[in-house]
């Protein structure tokens, strides 16, 4: 037995031996699931494969479908980008969005991809579509002008916007600009169309956006099982820029009455959905108003008597994406709890909530067949994207219904995800994940390079990324430490809360208790340390500047640097006012206290700085004056700016050079001296 597996771990590591480096080409090569969505007679799943395609500098989406029984998965679509398949309740077809017309419109097709029809036509474009319960309509979103009753006025002002030689904006209100995108004419208004095409309808006219922004999540609109309502979240407080207050209103898919608030929550109330019975409408909640991180509770409507019940209330974790139950007597909601995410049960009546499905992974976005039988949900890992999986309801083995990315992993060296736990501030337990390089030996020294999340209230998760992927990071030979110290979620909503109005206090301590636990080990070699992150990542970075020395390079990434300017600069407001307790004018000394800023005479840090010119939610500004002040002190620094780029950077030639320049810097300084 010995020999066999001496012999075992021998053919193993030669295996092991003949795979490349992972590198930014390789995570390029995957394709990208999402928005699956299960046939309601369980035949199949259609789901988006986004490609990269670096030499167009384009990320293409196609749909689709595998068989919910097992089989090959196949493209329906080729030309142009197509994305958001939904079934009709009949499946019989499939709506979607696309562009192949030249323009985003609504189209439908069979489920083999044959018999594509375009449903809308409008100069406006459409998007966001979603079936009429009876299957009759189709309800999407567009952007219009509030003024307009009709196509032939919104492609007029279309067409008179598009020749004006004069492109000055005027406002009278805030949140005039948003996360990349100024504010223009026109908002966004749901609409309703038949099935087989017409004329649509506006169901939500008006100067307000229908439904709200969002970063993403569950849909903000859904229509009855009836086919007779929607129900939709809308923000009317007069300050949008101070306020997270969105409310759910429905009104008649006829548009028959005038529309009903339902909700009267001072916090956000979002994610409608309605059972399929028609007796209930679910939806999240957040109780605190102007907390945009306060915890998402899963509430349930009962229609007939009005009556709310809140079913998660104890759980003190955020209820993520979720599904009805085909008999309307169960919720299916996904939970993350400590860097991961699975999906739990609960009563419709009420009750406590027990996971159905979890692992050491990202679980999420469960769906049903009609019969109930069976269950459709992602899963990734750190060291795996997104794939597809079924799992029978009443539970065992789940079956991988997607290997769309076998090849490309059988190709590369990944390794998995560890964790660790230390005690941070006030003796919390902090916890961090760690990806060591390829072939990794204990008795040898690594640079460690540590990445700070954004937020502040986010986290690290057991989970693919294509945005700081630390495969990437620990290819290039760093053990990459990944802390989630106060202010992140998933481990309770007062752990979360904690980095409020103390911005560079526990949390700074909680990342510096990591480091302390670190350093101390045989691997780790204490010279060669760097620090980065992105948004309160890159505050983070920026606070180590003038706090430590510890570290040999910093990279910020749109990075907060001054608050009182900050606060005059970014557009939702009610986050600064959350977090530090109001405007610069009302809170000076808090302000004042945790601003990077006003310990730029402590710099020292060769600092990289990112930052791109259509950031809004953390503007040019900051990443300008940071590396001025660098500079003017002959700090060691460079400037990476990307005028096509928001807070986030998407296009894949940027990104391959975002990943070039942050390697080459942290590398550098990072670089082996003699001794």
């Amino acid at each position: 037995m010995q020999r066999w597996l001496a012999a075992f771990a021998v053919l193993a590591q030669a295996i092991w031996a003949q795979k490349q480096p992972f590198d930014v080409k390789a995570m390029f090569e995957f394709k990208r699931i999402s928005e699956h969505a299960v046939a309601p007679d369980g035949s199949a799943v259609a789901f988006t494969v986004q490609a990269i395609d670096l030499d167009k500098n384009t990320k293409p989406r196609q749909i689709w479908t595998v068989p919910l029984s097992g089989g090959s998965a196949r493209a329906l679509t080729t030309e142009g980008n197509n994305y958001r398949p939904k079934w009709s309740p009949d499946s019989k077809l499939v709506a979607y969005v696309s562009t192949k017309s030249g323009s985003a419109q609504v189209w439908t097709m069979n489920p083999d991809g044959s018999g594509a029809r375009q449903v809308t036509n409008l100069s406006t474009e459409a998007d966001g579509v979603i079936w009429s319960g009876d299957g009759k309509s189709l309800v999407f979103s567009s952007e219009v002008f509030p003024e307009c009753s009709n196509e032939e006025c919104n492609k007029r002002k279309l067409d008179e916007e598009k020749n004006s030689k004069v492109k000055a904006r005027a406002y009278t209100s805030l949140l005039y600009r948003h996360w990349d995108q100024w504010q223009g004419a026109r908002r966004k208004h749901l609409f309703v169309v038949p099935a087989e095409g017409g004329t649509p309808k506006d169901l939500t006219p008006g100067s307000r956006d229908v439904p709200p922004f969002s970063l993403g999540g569950p849909d903000d609109y859904a229509v009855s099982a009836d086919g007779l309502e929607l129900c939709y979240a809308i923000n009317t407080d007069a300050n949008s820029a101070m306020s997270t207050n969105s409310d759910l209103w429905v009104v008649p898919l006829d548009a028959s009455r005038e529309p009903r608030k339902i909700t009267e929550n001072a916090g956000a109330d979002n994610s409608p959905l309605y059972s399929p019975d028609g007796n209930f409408l679910a939806y999240r909640t957040q109780i605190r108003a102007g907390f945009e991180s306060d915890r998402w509770r899963l509430v349930v409507l009962d229609r007939t008597s009005g009556r709310v019940n809140i079913l998660t209330e104890g759980l003190d974790r955020n209820a993520g994406s979720f599904s009805w139950s085909p008999d309307s007597k169960r919720l299916f909601f996904s939970a993350e709890d400590r860097g991961r995410s699975s999906i739990h049960m609960i009563p419709v009546a009420g009750g406590a909530s027990r996971p159905v499905v979890s692992g050491s992974s990202h679980i999420d976005e469960p769906q049903f067949t009609r019969d109930g039988k069976t269950m459709v949900y992602s899963e990734a890992s750190g060291s795996r994207p997104v794939e597809l999986y079924r799992a029978a309801s009443g539970g065992g083995t789940p079956t991988a219904l997607t290997k769309l990315n076998d090849d490309v992993l059988a190709r590369y060296q990944l390794t998995p995800m560890e964790e660790i736990w230390v005690e941070g501030a006030e003796r919390a337990r902090v916890h961090s994940f760690v990806v060591k390089p390829p072939g990794f030996k204990k008795d040898q020294k690594y640079p460690v390079l540590f990445l700070i999340h954004g937020g502040p209230q986010g986290a690290w998760g057991e989970s693919w990324s294509y945005r700081w992927n630390p495969q990437v990071f620990a290819a290039a030979g760093f053990v990459v430490v990944m802390p989630n110290p106060r202010g992140s979620t998933g481990y309770g909503q007062k752990f979360t809360d904690e980095v409020s109005n103390d911005w560079g206090g526990k949390v700074y301590d909680d990342i510096m208790a990591v480091v302390d636990h670190v350093e101390a080990q045989s691997w780790a070699d204490r010279e060669r340390m760097a620090a980065a992150g992105g948004s309160f990542g890159g505050y983070m970075a920026n606070w180590i500047l003038g706090h430590s020395g510890r570290f040999k390079a910093l990279v910020s990434h749109a990075g907060v640097y001054d608050l009182r300017s900050m606060a005059g600069e970014t557009e939702e407001l009610w986050f600064t006012n959350w977090e530090f307790g109001g405007m610069p004018w009302q809170s000076p000394e808090t302000h004042e206290r945790w601003s990077p800023s006003v310990f730029a005479k402590e710099f020292r840090t060769p600092t990289l700085v990112i930052h791109g010119e259509q950031d809004f939610r953390v503007p040019m500004g900051q990443g300008l004056q940071l590396f001025s002040a660098l500079q003017m002190q002959k700090v060691p620094s460079k400037l990476l700016l990307y005028p096509d780029e928001g807070h986030w950077i998407s296009k894949p030639q940027n990104t391959q050079l975002w990943y070039k320049t942050f390697l080459d810097w942290v590398t550098e300084w990072t670089r082996k001296t003699s001794q």
